[in-house]
């Protein structure tokens, strides 16, 4: 695979995203990374993970319908593409051979 840059936060946009699915909006994506993680987020560092995770090629957007909700203002949805979701398990499995070649360490507590 071609080498992938992320950073620790844009990764985390992007699981995000692929999690909450069809329901990944600028708003939900904070709340979201928020919860799972009791980090605060400023909505203008999510929008701009967003971005560049879409001119990467990782999400693809579209804009939503209207709601009186959001006083007529439409939403920006994004999902996961194919790219992403291959970048994401691209990450995982280099994590994972990382993490298993920690040698065991004796704190000495038995």
């Amino acid at each position: 695979m071609p080498r992938t840059n992320l950073g620790e936060f844009e990764e985390l946009v992007l699981l995000i995203v692929a999690i909450l699915n069809d329901n990944a909006y600028g708003v939900a994506v904070m709340d979201e990374i928020e919860s799972q993680t009791e980090r605060k987020i400023n909505i203008s560092a999510v929008h701009s993970a967003l971005d560049r995770l879409e001119t990467k090629g990782f999400l693809k957007s579209h804009i939503g319908g209207a709601t009186k909700a959001r006083g007529g203002r439409r939403k920006r949805f994004f999902t996961i593409t194919v790219a992403g979701r291959t970048t994401i398990d691209f990450i995982k499995e280099q994590r994972n051979r990382l993490h298993d070649q920690i040698p065991g360490i004796d704190l000495g507590l038995s």
